[in-house]
């Protein structure tokens, strides 16, 4: 498994709030549902993405420091939370429903709309319509976390670059409904999002994460495999120059400059990561996880995890239940 199945293997649509919404000018609405990351697709008009006035600054950054994103016809953006922000026909148009989380509506004063927004709000489309389709997604663990990391707060490209008819399978069926469609939709989900980062990943040259420009390269690209793929394995630098051919000195050297870290760096850092999820989302032994991500022992996966993350791995587990 490449690094970036690795991170989008911890992202999953379960029961997914997934809808398609004809909305008709004015409108805004408030996403305040909690979700770790969204899809959103403009498939007629078009929309605006505005930063809420409410939302948290970043560390060292200032509120309202992202800018309003114009989402057109053809265009697909993936957004990431858990802050509010608001999508609306204009960057000042007021919002007037919330939704909030499992898809349910309300005024800004708390009013529920759920069943008046599905009625009147999902309707026929008009010349002036916009229709967006939009789902939510369940962002977990540390791996889940390393891909936000990697993600800018909205992440735009157009439907037309994405290789695959994720997109139109979607609408295809949330407009024909058929036995088992939330399973349907689920999946759908989750290639939408694989098929959406992968090309912004891939547009973005040489500003894409080091992990994901490395892949592409015949040595740092195996090398990177082969970490993912059997992270308990007793890897050294030279173990891993030797499986992909090429010397000690020429493989660490090219493996810190493409992923701009060095080998058994990110070794360390890869296991912790995969430790620090099955501490919080298995009742495995500290034993067990040790072998699992290459340690001999308890003792000394303890020592290094304290190490990494300044906690023990039963403070870990205890902390995140």
């Amino acid at each position: 498994m490449d690094a970036l199945a690795d991170l989008l293997a911890g992202v999953r649509a379960r029961s997914a709030a997934f809808c398609r919404s004809v909305l008709e000018p004015p409108w805004a609405l408030r996403i305040a549902d909690g979700a770790r990351l969204a899809l959103v697709t403009v498939t007629r008009g078009h929309a605006w993405l505005v930063p809420d006035e409410d939302r948290e600054p970043e560390v060292g950054g200032e509120p309202g420091v992202v800018r309003p994103l114009r989402i057109d016809e053809g265009q697909v953006a993936v957004i990431k939370g858990p802050a509010p922000h608001i999508v609306a026909d204009e960057v000042d148009t007021p919002p007037s429903v919330v939704v909030g989380p499992g898809n349910r509506l309300t005024t800004v004063d708390g009013a529920d709309l759920t069943e008046e927004f599905r009625r009147t709000w999902a309707g026929r489309e008009s010349p002036d319509s916009s229709v967006l389709v939009t789902g939510t997604y369940s962002v977990t663990g540390d791996v889940g976390a390393r891909l936000l990391a990697a993600l800018p707060d909205a992440a735009l490209v157009r439907a037309a670059d994405i290789a695959s008819p994720v997109l139109d399978l979607l609408i295809a069926e949330l407009d024909d409904p058929g036995p088992g469609q939330q399973a349907v939709l689920d999946r759908l989900l989750d290639l939408a999002l694989v098929e959406t980062v992968r090309t912004w990943l891939g547009g973005q040259r040489g500003d894409a994460p080091g992990w994901f420009r490395a892949q592409g390269d015949p040595v740092v690209g195996e090398a990177l495999r082969l970490i993912h793929d059997e992270p308990g394995a007793p890897w050294t630098v030279a173990a891993l120059a030797a499986r992909t051919g090429v010397s000690r000195a020429a493989f660490a050297r090219r493996f810190a400059v493409l992923v701009g870290t060095p080998p058994m760096s990110y070794l360390a850092d890869w296991r912790m990561t995969v430790a620090a999820d099955l501490l919080r989302g298995t009742d495995d032994t500290a034993d067990t996880i040790a072998r699992t991500v290459g340690y001999a022992n308890a003792f000394a996966f303890s020592a290094a995890f304290k190490r990494h993350r300044g906690v023990s791995p039963r403070a870990h587990r205890i902390g995140d239940r």
